[in-house]
């Protein structure tokens, strides 16, 4: 009976839609579709009960790197994000030179296979050099599929993504080859035009790598890789609620010509989010937090984020003034779809796991559970 628990009287978000009054049966781990007599209840009245938050593009957090730090410094970052609602994590590494991030991809692995990660993301080194963003320009390369395939091979079946520009020589064939393997073909940090960007996605490319963001603009005789990728069904566009890296009105564009089935929240967390104001490194670049705002010391780009998903949520509601089914659509359900784990989170249902967040009636987080153990006690009745 004590792994057993019935949560009451929330907003409960299913996949058929609100549940008013509804209730959630845990038992273990998993989501129970019944609840012996006398299981223990806690009511959540006033409040909304949400599968827990899926992240597909993180870097770090709670002052620990994903990109460079130790295993334990990764679990910090992990536990800092599941303490604001992100029950699946891919860990995302930036540009470094090949045996660097082929080390880092066996460190990150172990990690996977320990069910502490959801899974490895690999920002870079295959990017443009005109849209480098927060990354070193003499560690980048164009992608060589030879080289795309010395990365899978030493995350040893735990790639999930590889972001390319790819534009470049030997883009399309690394596409590809990475669709060929079931990773996913991101297009970003890319000086695409529209018509190279078709040729991406037609050769397999799924996903755009914090659309808007370290890409062309969207102009009206060149609508570059935007266009061709808000456009394409086939195509799923990440999106960073921040509040910086997008105008509110480039947010609802996205919601709007994609539609919220084809839309992921993501971080681009670094090492601040969660932590605080300071001088930080995003691999071997020097980045300053102010405010809340990463920028590089040299130049002043944007260099990720310090957001944590519980913040897009609720800025995706309060600000945006979005559906919370579409909120939950872009936080969970989809980014889960996408990283082939749909079957077991994203969504309230029984059978999966035990993922879910509490909040309050203005969207603020009040508790976190994991595989049926609390992270954050929702601390009600």
């Amino acid at each position: 009976m004590a792994d057993r628990m019935v949560l009451q009287g929330a907003r409960v978000v299913l996949p058929t839609g609100i549940a008013e009054n509804g209730r959630v049966i845990v038992d273990g781990p998993r989501i129970a579709g019944h609840a012996p007599a006398g299981t223990p209840a806690i009511d959540l009245s006033g409040h909304w009960l949400v599968p827990g938050f899926v992240d597909l593009h993180n870097h770090g957090g709670g002052g620990a790197s994903f990109t460079s730090g130790s295993a334990d410094d990764v679990l910090t970052g992990v536990r800092t994000h599941r303490r604001h609602g992100t029950t699946t994590l891919v860990a995302s590494t930036v540009t470094g030179d090949m045996d660097f991030l082929t080390q880092r991809a066996g460190l990150l692995s172990e990690l996977v296979e320990q069910g502490e990660l959801a899974g490895i993301h690999f920002e870079g080194p295959f990017i443009s050099p005109c849209r480098k963003g927060a990354h070193s320009e003499m560690l980048l390369r164009d992608p060589d599929p030879a080289e795309v395939r010395k990365l899978l091979d030493a995350a040893r079946g735990t790639a999930k993504m590889v972001t390319l520009a790819t534009e470049l020589p030997g883009g399309i064939e690394s596409v590809r080859l990475l669709a060929e393997h079931g990773v996913i073909a991101a297009v970003g940090h890319t000086d695409a035009t529209y018509e190279q960007t078709v040729e991406a996605i037609e050769a397999g490319a799924t996903v755009a790598t914090h659309l808007f963001n370290a890409m062309p603009g969207l102009g009206h005789r060149a609508p570059g890789p935007v266009a061709a990728l808000l456009e394409d069904e086939r195509v799923t566009v990440e999106l960073i609620n921040d509040g910086t890296h997008l105008h509110p009105a480039a947010l609802e564009l996205a919601f709007h010509r994609a539609g919220p089935a084809r839309v992921a929240f993501i971080t681009d967390a670094m090492d601040a989010a969660g932590f605080g104001d300071g001088v930080y490194h995003l691999g071997p670049l020097e980045v300053e937090v102010r405010d809340g705002v990463a920028r590089l010391v040299d130049g002043g780009s944007i260099a990720g984020s310090t957001l944590t998903l519980d913040t897009a949520f609720r800025r995706a509601a309060t600000v945006d003034g979005l559906p919370v089914e579409d909120i939950v659509r872009a936080i969970s359900a989809n980014p889960a779809r996408l990283l082939g784990v749909y079957d077991r989170v994203g969504s309230l249902e029984p059978g999966k796991d035990a993922d879910l967040v509490v909040l309050d009636a203005d969207f603020a987080l009040k508790g976190v559970m994991r595989k049926g153990a609390w992270v954050v006690e929702p601390g009600v009745s």
